[in-house]
């Protein structure tokens, strides 16, 4: 997802509130909200799986590989 899905993303929001979306806009809308989505989500994924906890005894586990990816 770059800027520029994320201009037109909010550029259909704006217009949608003011005038509305024609449906070939709307689907626009609703498949690049589905893709920042699915950004926002890897992002997360990749960012929990790289957490590491130091145990009691001192050891470290690295919840990623404690855990795996469990997907979307």
């Amino acid at each position: 997802m770059n800027n520029i899905d994320i201009d037109r993303i909010n550029t259909l929001y704006h217009k949608s509130k003011a005038v509305g979306l024609t449906p070939e806009e709307a689907e626009e809308q609703k498949r690049l909200r589905k893709a920042y989505i699915q950004a926002i989500r890897r992002n997360l994924r990749g960012s929990l799986d790289n957490i590491s906890i130091q145990e009691e005894d001192g050891s470290i586990t690295n919840l990623g590989e404690k855990h795996g990816h469990k997907g979307n």
